[in-house]
């Protein structure tokens, strides 16, 4: 990436702010809009918010439009992203709006010259702590970069367990019979073999890599990631008698209860789930080891390491955490973090660093060191 454009998003007016190759280091008072300007990266790049769904809250107040322009480079040549969103002056129904290069797009996060992202914030620890859901979410994100076809995937899988729910929902309303069940479960069972197939490789990818980044960070306990998928059926047939097996529960609820969208992720501290034996701290770094973790194993799979995204990430971790994380950045790829004191990140004086000073919605390049 080398710079982004920001218009009416969120505290800033207008902006614009070069990226460095390696390390960025964005610093300023808290509430000067550094967490906006990570945002406004996210945004631009995937065309959606890591901190909120509702898009109306990146629109400034009081402006009907918010706009942020991407420019990167990808095989040796400049491209521009941008995302639009804002009410539409005809219909007054909000309107979101991807290009590349000009050109419309509907599903930006398949854009291949598109930089991977990696976001490490305070709400993201609902990654480590919240419930199963928001895991299950992320470890598909992490399947379709590492296979970008994959991501059609869990599509599929949602449509047809959607089309099952419909019909289990008719069904205990009277008004169907279970003759069409079995067609949807037989088609079901192929998207969710498929789909717990593909957790699998990537958690047996990540597991290792993710205790190495634990251990380094300076974890004493043993930090494990498993996958537990709900079913362990061996082909569609046992899946299908698995879904039989529960279809009594399945119409007295009116939706299905087994198949892939129960799985967990968990994470462990000595064969403990973390969310529940782990304190804040434990759990942060943990989410940082998996985050990185996922970059080393993207960078190997794809070749292509994911840009980090880092807010609020070195005022709780003690020198020597900062040191190594600090070297983990700067040695592959881009990473841009914000912190109120620049004493707080290794190395941001040298001359290598970018160093953006955020005040009151603006965005100023200092000098780089001689």
């Amino acid at each position: 990436m080398l710079s982004v454009q920001l218009r009416d998003f969120r505290s800033y007016a207008r902006a614009e702010a070069g990226i460095g190759a390696g390390l960025t280091v964005v610093h300023g008072p808290n509430g000067a809009g550094k967490s906006n300007l990570l945002e406004a990266l996210y945004f631009g790049c995937t065309g959606r918010s890591p901190r909120t769904r509702n898009e109306r809250e990146l629109v400034r107040f009081g402006a009907a439009a918010t706009r942020v322009v991407v420019r990167l480079a990808a095989a040796g040549r400049e491209h521009e992203l941008s995302v639009g969103y804002g009410t539409d002056a005809l219909s007054a129904r909000a309107v979101k709006r991807m290009m590349f290069d000009g050109a419309p797009l509907e599903r930006l996060l398949e854009l291949d010259q598109r930089p991977l992202l990696s976001v490490f914030a305070p709400d993201r620890l609902a990654l480590v702590k919240g419930p199963p859901a928001v895991r299950r979410a992320h470890l598909d994100q992490v399947v379709a970069a590492l296979w970008p076809p994959r991501a059609n995937e869990r599509r599929e899988y949602s449509r047809v367990l959607a089309q099952r729910n419909a019909l289990l929902g008719r069904i205990r309303a009277g008004y169907s019979s279970q003759a069409t069940l079995p067609a949807w479960d037989l088609e079901l069972a192929a998207r969710a073999l498929a789909l717990r197939s593909h957790r699998a490789e990537t958690v047996g990818l990540l597991a290792g890599p993710f205790a190495e980044h634990a251990a380094q960070l300076g974890c004493s306990w043993e930090a494990v990631l498993e996958y537990r998928p709900r079913s362990h059926a061996g082909d569609e047939e046992e899946f299908v008698r698995e879904l039989q097996a529960s279809l009594p529960g399945d119409l007295e609820r009116g939706f299905t209860a087994h198949g892939p969208h129960r799985d967990e992720l968990a994470i462990l501290r000595d064969g403990r789930e973390l969310r529940l034996y782990g304190s804040q701290g434990e759990q942060r770094l943990a989410l940082l080891a998996l985050l990185l973790a996922e970059r080393s194993v993207l960078a190997r799979e794809r070749g292509r390491t994911p840009m980090m995204l880092l807010d609020d990430v070195m005022s709780e971790l003690d020198s020597e955490r900062r040191e190594h994380l600090a070297g983990e950045l700067v040695s592959a790829g881009q990473s841009v973090i914000a912190t109120t004191d620049l004493a707080h990140v290794p190395g941001a004086g040298e001359a290598r660093v970018r160093r953006l000073r955020v005040s009151a919605g603006t965005i100023l390049q200092e000098a780089r060191a001689a």
